[in-house]
């Protein structure tokens, strides 16, 4: 339940899936006492959505699609782990629960097809970012943003540690090498005036074929799915030699050179800031750059009712959405013609966010935008393929 929310992901719900799809958003709270009321509020939420399906659905298919949700809400052991926002979507071939590291409104919608309009805000932040913390007793991994830090469920092909990435094969640290297993620059050389150097090269050896376990797990289980950019963690001397082996084309050249067990999460979150930032300020202004040029050669734009036209003729590659900025309106997903709003609440008839889904439902990428960094007017800016 506390998985990250990745393009994959975005696309398994955007997909045909049978109705009714239940969605529901809500704001949530970490610290007691206020998460006490976070369960009463959800009840709340799931009785708008009975009181929705009561319209058209008789009383014992209701009680199959609620029976989930109504079973998540008296499980004390959920509520005491709250983060900032909580999504939920159920029906009758799904029922999926987030943990959200930002507030959402308080929200609760029946439809043919799930509300994934905050989610996909969320997900698409251009600040997200993920942490690699390791040594050789723990791997862990976190994402987050300027604002929020939280630890991440490892995938099982993940090893938690170097016995676990080696086992048996692992060369016995109380032999002849370095007490403290690993060499760090210059250590070798003592290892070898004191001793012979045969085991210590084991035990180095052990180490690369533990950071190769890790870099090839995390990268194919976490960073290519979230497509994010990847801070490590570690001592200097175990940072040098991982850079050395590593194959993530996520990860970033610089990351935190402490250990990053003597970090608490807000520690981390800020020294991880400092090392995303120009990252961060680097992309928006590659992705900028890249949209003023495509407008000149006629491959870019920020009109909304065009931009409308061309998600449904696969032509947009990238848009730059401006965050918290809303746009009333619907987008025909048939035709792409922008259509007036039938709701007055912007989470629910908002263009901008139509236009996003629709980007990632025909193979686009969305990039949301601080207000300032927004290199147009009308809250949206696409760069074309052709």
């Amino acid at each position: 339940m506390n998985a990250p929310i990745n393009r994959d992901l975005l696309i398994q719900l955007l997909a045909d899936h049978q109705a009714p799809c239940l969605s529901l958003y809500q704001p949530t709270h970490r610290a007691f006492p206020d998460r006490q009321q976070d369960p009463i509020r959800f009840r709340n939420l799931v009785e708008e959505l009975q009181r929705s399906l009561e319209k058209t659905h008789s009383e014992e298919s209701i009680a199959a699609l609620l029976r989930p949700f109504r079973e998540l809400q008296e499980n004390e052991e959920f509520w005491t782990h709250n983060l900032e926002g909580l999504a939920v979507f159920g029906g009758p071939d799904l029922f999926r629960v987030f943990r959200l590291q930002r507030r959402v409104p308080a929200l609760a919608v029946v439809a043919q097809s799930f509300h994934l309009k905050p989610l996909v805000r969320i997900n698409q932040s251009a600040e997200r970012y993920q942490v690699l913390c390791l040594d050789r007793n723990k791997v862990r991994l976190f994402e987050g943003s300027r604002d929020a830090l939280d630890e991440v469920d490892l995938a099982d092909a993940v090893p938690r540690t170097l016995e676990d990435a080696l086992g048996t094969e692992m060369t016995d640290k109380n032999q002849s090498g370095l007490t403290e297993g690993f060499s760090g620059p210059g250590e070798r050389g003592r290892a070898m005036r004191h001793g012979p150097s045969g085991k210590q090269d084991d035990i180095d050896m052990d180490r690369d074929r533990y950071f190769l376990a890790v870099d090839k797990a995390i990268t194919e289980c976490h960073s290519r799915p979230s497509g994010l950019p990847l801070i490590l963690a570690a001592l200097p001397e175990y940072k040098g030699h991982f850079h050395r082996i590593s194959h993530n084309p996520y990860l970033l050249p610089h990351g935190i050179d402490l250990n990053p067990g003597a970090l608490n999460v807000d520690q981390l979150r800020e020294q991880s800031w400092k090392v995303m930032q120009p990252q961060f300020q680097k992309r928006l202004e590659g992705f900028i750059e890249e949209y003023g040029e495509s407008v000149g050669h006629g491959l870019g734009s920020d009109d909304p009712v065009e931009i409308g036209h061309a998600t449904i003729e696969n032509r947009v590659s990238m848009l730059l959405v401006e965050a918290d900025r809303h746009l009333p309106g619907r987008l025909d997903p048939e035709t792409g013609d922008s259509q007036p709003a039938k709701s007055e609440d912007p989470n629910v008839d908002d263009l901008l966010d139509d236009l996003m889904e629709c980007t990632l439902k025909h193979g686009g990428e969305v990039l949301v935008v601080p207000p300032e960094r927004m290199p147009s007017k009308t809250g949206v800016a696409a760069i074309y393929r052709f």
